[in-house]
C-alpha cells in the first residue's frame, strides 16, 4: 500500500474541444454542467459579441485529459441537441493559442454600452449649443483639409442641417395675417372707436325716422308650437272604506 501511495502519478495532458452550432439559450453554466458528465472541465470559453453580449454559437472547452477530449469530440459530433446538430472537433495542442482562454474565469457581465447612454442623454440648451458649435468647427477643419489636398468634394454636413432648423424656426415664428374688417355688418365686427361712432349715428337716424315702437308677433304656426299643452286634472282613485 505504501508503495502504491509513494508511486509517482502520471501527469494528464489537457485537451481542447471546439463546439459549434450551440443553441442561443445555452450559457456558460449550462454548457459546463452538460459536458462535465464526460470528465473534469478545467476551462470554458463561450464566444460572445462585444457590443450586445449575445452568444455567437460556438465555444471552446478544455478537459483535464486529452483522451476524454477526443472521446467527447467523437461522441458529440453531429449530435442533435435542441433541434441543432452540434459540431465538435478536437483541437491539437499546436493549434491552441496562448490567449484562447484569457479572462475565461471571470463572471460574464452584459456590456454597459456607455456610448449609447451618452448619445441618449438629455441635454440642456447650453449643452446642445456647445455640441453644435463643436461639430461645426470640426466640419470646417475637415473642409479646409480637403481643400488643401485639392479635393473638390462638397457635402451638406451639419451646416446645412443647422440652416434647415433655423428656417423651420423662422416659419413657425411668423403668424398669419388676420383680415381686419371695420364694417359693422360682419358677424363678429371689431370694436373700435370708429365702429362705435358709426353705430351711434345709425341708431340716431333710425330713431328720427321711426319714433313709434312696433312689436312684431310671431306667426300662428309658431305660436301654436310654442304654447304648452294644458295639464289634465289628475284622477284620484276611489278608495273603498274597509268594513
Amino acid at each position: 500500500l505504501t508503495r502504491l501511495l509513494c508511486a509517482p502519478q502520471e501527469e494528464l495532458t489537457p485537451g481542447v474541444v471546439y463546439v459549434g452550432h450551440l443553441p442561443r439559450g445555452l450559457c456558460e453554466p449550462q454548457i459546463y454542467e452538460y459536458f462535465e458528465q464526460f470528465g473534469t472541465v478545467t476551462r470554458l470559453r463561450l464566444s460572445r459579441c462585444l457590443q450586445t453580449g449575445a452568444s455567437k454559437g460556438y465555444g471552446f472547452i478544455e478537459f483535464e485529459s486529452d483522451d476524454v477530449a477526443k472521446i467527447v469530440a467523437d461522441t458529440m459530433n453531429n449530435y442533435l441537441f435542441s433541434e441543432r446538430l452540434l459540431k465538435c472537433q478536437f483541437v491539437s495542442p499546436e493549434r491552441v493559442h496562448e490567449n484562447l482562454f484569457k479572462n475565461s474565469d471571470r463572471i460574464f457581465r452584459k456590456p454597459s454600452q456607455p456610448a449609447v447612454r451618452r448619445y441618449n442623454k438629455i441635454r440642456s440648451l447650453l449643452q446642445k449649443a456647445k455640441m453644435t458649435k463643436r461639430l461645426l468647427r470640426k466640419e470646417r477643419l475637415l473642409r479646409k483639409r480637403l481643400a488643401e489636398k485639392g479635393l473638390d468634394y462638397d457635402f451638406p454636413g451639419f451646416a446645412a442641417q443647422e440652416l434647415s432648423i433655423k428656417r423651420k424656426k423662422v416659419k413657425t415664428a411668423k403668424k398669419p395675417k388676420m383680415n381686419v374688417s371695420l364694417s359693422s355688418q360682419d358677424p363678429t365686427p371689431v370694436c373700435t372707436p370708429t365702429v362705435l361712432e358709426r353705430r351711434k349715428a345709425s341708431q340716431a337716424d333710425d330713431d328720427a325716422e321711426d319714433s313709434e315702437i312696433t312689436l312684431r308677433l310671431p306667426p300662428a304656426s309658431v305660436k301654436n308650437a310654442v304654447q304648452r299643452p294644458k295639464k289634465k286634472p289628475r284622477k284620484r282613485p276611489n278608495l273603498k272604506k274597509q268594513t
